[in-house]
């Protein structure tokens, strides 16, 4: 399985009002808790995989870029990613995100990380010294 870039759908008479706009997803999991994370810009979080659980990212602001191999000998599969948009990292998937700009992302858990044992498995998505 690969990490998936979920797509909103959107009312067009919440735009059309004038008053904005309102974006749903609807997870294809049940999820049981939420991160709000931080990021500067040039660092990464992640270079890991749950084995427990299912991850979805949501940006809130800023870019960055989700990256993901199938093995540790795979090419790096790069998803460029900025405000309002979504994916999913199923269990066993390894994923790290790395920031361009300042990122506020809301991670959503389909079962709660104090729960899982180990939460992480720590593995070397983004090789920082190739060039």
């Amino acid at each position: 399985m690969k990490i998936k870039l979920l797509k909103p759908s959107c009312n067009l008479d919440t735009v059309r009002d004038g008053r904005g706009g309102i974006f749903t997803w609807v997870p294809e999991d049940k999820l049981a808790e939420f991160n709000m994370l931080y990021f500067l810009p040039g660092k990464t979080r992640g270079n890991h995989y749950h084995p427990e659980f299912t991850e979805y990212f949501l940006v809130v602001e800023g870019q960055g870029v989700m990256v993901t191999k199938e093995s540790e000998d795979a090419p790096e599969e790069v998803i460029h990613m900025s405000k309002g948009m979504c994916t999913r990292a199923p269990m066993g998937v390894p994923h790290a995100f790395y920031a361009i700009t300042p990122v506020t992302a809301i991670a959503m858990l389909t079962k709660p990380w104090d729960e899982c044992d180990p939460p992480i498995v720590r593995v070397n998505v983004m090789d920082r010294d190739k060039k």
